[in-house]
């Protein structure tokens, strides 16, 4: 059974940074692709970034909104998902979630709705 687990929320102000952390445990296979989504009160939830677990040439894909302020990185070893948010803006304010799913290829890997293995979710609030 795949378990998801995030940690690194927090509160900032606008143009601080925070680190978003999640550890995978059980199902190697089904984490070949693993995102970040996050949802806001009132909002549907949407995928900021993406990345293929086995990926060696540094692709992911990323929400038009928080491209260059924003980097998914992966460590393999530690099983292991990052997002380095950088400039924060207050409408980045959302419940943020760590996702995976079993993708067949690092080109099926993306931004879409085949995602079945969720994290709790992590606060991240950020003040103007």
């Amino acid at each position: 059974q795949v378990q998801l687990v995030e940690s690194g929320g927090g509160s900032v102000q606008a143009g601080g940074s925070l680190r978003l952390s999640c550890t995978a445990s059980g199902g190697i296979y089904s984490t070949l692709c693993m995102a970040w989504f996050r949802q806001a009160p009132g909002k549907e939830r949407e995928g900021v970034a993406c990345v293929y677990k086995y990926d060696t040439i540094g692709y992911a894909s990323y929400l038009n909104s928080v491209q260059g302020r924003f980097t998914i990185s992966k460590d393999n070893a530690k099983n292991s998902l990052y997002l380095q948010m950088n400039n924060l803006k207050p409408e980045d304010t959302s419940v943020y979630y760590c996702a995976a799913y079993a993708a067949v290829s690092a080109a099926a890997c993306g931004l879409n709705g085949r995602y079945n293995h969720w994290g709790q979710g992590t606060q991240v609030t950020v003040s103007s």
